[in-house]
């Protein structure tokens, strides 16, 4: 089915808010600070005293990031019904509890009460619009948009269509976003738990079989990702932090040289066969993301990027007291 929106991503003026607890307040804060008028509800008591007070945590950091011309927190209303929102808003950002039935029953409520040219974006964490738009007579217009916590300052922004959706209605999302001040993703493929997910459950598991067994502390496990890894995947991720550990030779050789390597038994999680195609793949990859960048180039740019983090983390780390 095509969609047609109603308004286009630069001209959105109010963004309807389903949901105000940490994603969902979260969100409002962020479109607070991007300048524009936001609609909320949540069923929950006191949803209006607790989304004022992740505000008032929120705005300080967000006012030193910047504020949009004509942000302010007054432009945010809550009203009595999800009706409501759905009614006011150009644009709706679901972020209910993480249950299945109830996301499917939430977005079809909101596709019933919405003009059907208002895009509903889904904040899931895990499930496929596929699967939550069952109960939708028009789901064409239901996007997944899964931020990181928390989405007023994380960048992060996952976004994906079902199997019903309009790939208009994508790159709706995507345009609304970016003009958000967001990262956007596009996820080619529907995955269950996105990109981002998947490799952070992937650590996140490991780090459980270390503390169950153990093997290693959770602050050991911490100290380790946030003074280790952590520091070069804030700036580029596994692919080409790995490209760079291959040398001049790139990721070409680092996987020559140590794919033997991926069948240790350092983890719990099954390397996938390390074929020519595998291979090759993966130093294309890097290739197109390093985009005509030198090995030597990436380095400087890594290690500038790297002292001025270090510098940063002495001030903001999250040590415990000693």
């Amino acid at each position: 089915m095509t969609w047609t929106p109603k308004t286009s991503p630069a001209d959105v003026r109010t963004v309807g808010v389903i949901g105000t607890g940490v994603i969902g307040g979260g969100w409002a804060a962020k479109f607070l600070a991007q300048g524009y008028d936001v609609v909320a509800w949540d069923p929950g008591p006191d949803a209006a005293e607790r989304l004022a007070r992740l505000h008032d945590i929120a705005w300080p950091s967000l006012e030193r990031l910047g504020l949009a011309d004509g942000a302010s927190r007054d432009r945010l209303r809550v009203v009595a019904t999800l009706e409501e929102v759905a009614e006011q808003a150009d644009v709706i950002q679901e972020s209910g509890p993480e249950v299945l039935d109830l996301k499917v029953d939430l977005l079809g409520r909101l596709d019933a009460a919405a003009d059907p040219g208002v895009p509903i974006l889904s904040s899931t964490s895990g499930f496929r619009m596929t699967d939550m738009a069952g109960a939708a007579a028009h789901p064409e217009r239901l996007v997944v948009g899964h931020p990181f916590n928390p989405p007023y300052l994380v960048p992060l922004v996952e976004v994906v269509g079902g199997e019903l959706t309009d790939p208009a209605a994508v790159d709706w999302a995507l345009d609304f976003y970016t003009r958000a001040g967001k990262k956007a993703l596009r996820c080619s493929n529907e995955l269950p738990g996105f990109v981002a997910n998947r490799l952070q459950d992937a650590v996140w598991r490991e780090l459980l079989h270390m503390v169950a067994n153990g093997e290693a502390t959770v602050e050991e496990c911490d100290t380790a990702l946030v003074y280790g890894p952590g520091v070069r995947w804030a700036q580029m991720g596994v692919g080409l932090t790995f490209h760079l550990a291959g040398g001049e030779g790139g990721m070409a050789h680092m996987l020559d040289h140590f794919g033997d390597s991926l069948l240790e038994p350092w983890t719990r999680l099954e390397a996938p066969p390390l074929t020519p195609e595998l291979r090759d793949a993966m130093v294309a990859g890097c290739e197109a993301e390093a985009a005509g960048r030198s090995i030597a180039d990436l380095q400087r740019q890594r290690d500038a990027f790297l002292v001025e983090l270090l510098k940063l983390l002495e001030t903001h780390h999250a040590d415990p007291p000693r």
